[in-house]
């Protein structure tokens, strides 16, 4: 164990000449063997996830699926069960991604050519009751951020 010295301290302490043992702690250790986080769940559509799930039980890499909690703090994952797989299933995620990136930019643009992609206009036209409400909302919170400044006056 190593002392300090006076010059190692800042506080009151070296300035009144105590000097206190710093204790060396090993680094925490912990299980190697932890599941791996594969796909955060977040964001990703119901399709790409059952096709995550699809292609690992087709290829035989053990996962499990968490569910995403009722407060939105976690999106729920796919997890590994064994962290030797993992370079495997990454590898396998990015051969997937890259054929669906492909797969899907023909479909937005199959969508763009044939006038069905969705548009801001369509969607006001399809849901006129939540374009309202979120317009009334955005209108209420630029009143409430002006209103201090109208007050100033």
């Amino acid at each position: 164990m190593r002392e300090t010295t006076v010059q190692d301290m800042s506080s009151s302490r070296a300035r009144l000449g105590i000097c206190l043992p710093i204790e060396r702690r090993p680094a925490p250790s912990y299980d190697r063997r932890m599941p791996k986080l594969l796909l955060n769940l977040r964001n990703v559509p119901d399709d790409e996830s059952a096709d995550v799930r699809a292609f690992l039980d087709e290829h035989r890499v053990d996962w499990y699926e968490t569910k995403p909690s009722i407060f939105g703090v976690s999106a729920g994952g796919i997890w590994l069960r064994e962290p030797d797989e993992y370079e495997r299933a990454r590898k396998l995620m990015s051969e997937y991604q890259a054929a669906r990136l492909i797969r899907v930019r023909a479909e937005h643009e199959q969508a763009l050519r044939n006038g069905t992609a969705p548009t801001l206009l369509g969607e006001l036209k399809s849901n006129p009751r939540k374009a309202f409400m979120v317009f009334a909302a955005l209108a209420l919170a630029a009143a409430v951020a002006a209103w201090p400044l109208l007050l100033m006056r």
